[in-house]
């Protein structure tokens, strides 16, 4: 299985800005999944695109296996890192059976388009998001919680080991942030390794491995879920004074009341 690191990872959107990454280092865990946090412009998406090669590192390296991934060629690369941004679109005219097909396009030879193996995982990928039957439906007519499902099950066509997620619930009602969740979980005991940058703590605390809390372009703490979301911690990222709690075997997360915020 592949290794995700970022060593001391640095990254800036101007070379004489302050860095949005600033000395990231952090290890995913192979077969867990890792839930990046904290308020918004701290770096979360920012670290992922890096990871990806989206953005140049000002220094610090990622690596995927001990290799260097600016050293994996972008075809190569695909087979091994999955990766969904936080918003996705295509024409009305894409099936959702042609999206899923385009997961497989790293596998494909030149003149040649999916073998029996290719859609075999296709068939496999619309069924794990219970989408199975409907491939010959537009993307753009499925529901919000169908269409993030259908992206999911593009990556899952892609068949890589490592999958980074950026926001993968946004724009959902609850029930679909649950469900999904729970699916992209589901893929651990495949043996995925998950990154996912998340926003709610509570829905973090119920389906993450383990948590890495960023604050203004830094790791603030990086362990397994319940040793990371603590109050101490929480008051330090998000500026705002929470009880952190234990309940029928869940961490909860509960602000306290704020007299100081304007509504």
């Amino acid at each position: 299985m592949p290794l995700l690191t970022c060593n001391d990872l640095t990254v800036s959107y101007a070379p004489s800005a302050k860095p949005v990454v600033d000395g990231v280092s952090v290890q995913f865990a192979d077969g867990r999944f890792t839930a990046l946090v904290g308020p918004n412009g701290c770096g979360k998406s920012t670290l992922i695109k890096a990871i990806m090669g989206f953005l140049p590192a000002s220094s610090g390296s990622v690596l995927l296996n001990d290799t260097p991934l600016h050293g994996i060629g972008r075809r190569e690369l695909a087979k091994r890192v999955a990766y969904l941004p936080q918003e996705n679109y295509c024409p009305d005219y894409i099936t959702l059976g042609e999206l899923v097909e385009l997961g497989g396009y790293a596998r494909y030879s030149l003149f040649g388009g999916p073998g029996e193996r290719d859609r075999a995982l296709f068939m496999d990928a619309l069924a794990t998001v219970g989408l199975e039957g409907m491939a010959s439906k537009p993307v753009n007519a499925l529901s919000g919680g169908q269409r993030q499902r259908a992206w999911i099950a593009m990556i899952l066509a892609q068949d890589a080991d490592t999958i980074l997620l950026d926001e993968p619930v946004n724009h959902l009602d609850v029930h679909y942030q649950y469900a999904i969740l729970a699916l992209i979980r589901s893929l651990t005991q495949r043996g995925k390794t998950i990154v996912a940058v998340l926003h709610d703590l509570n829905l973090t605390s119920a389906f993450a491995d383990e948590v890495v809390m960023m604050h203004d372009g830094k790791v603030v703490s990086h362990s397994d879920t319940r040793t990371t979301i603590t109050a101490d911690n929480v008051r330090r990222v998000f500026d705002f004074d929470a009880d952190v709690f234990i309940r029928d075997e869940r961490l909860v997360c509960l602000p306290r009341n704020r007299t100081d915020v304007v509504t």
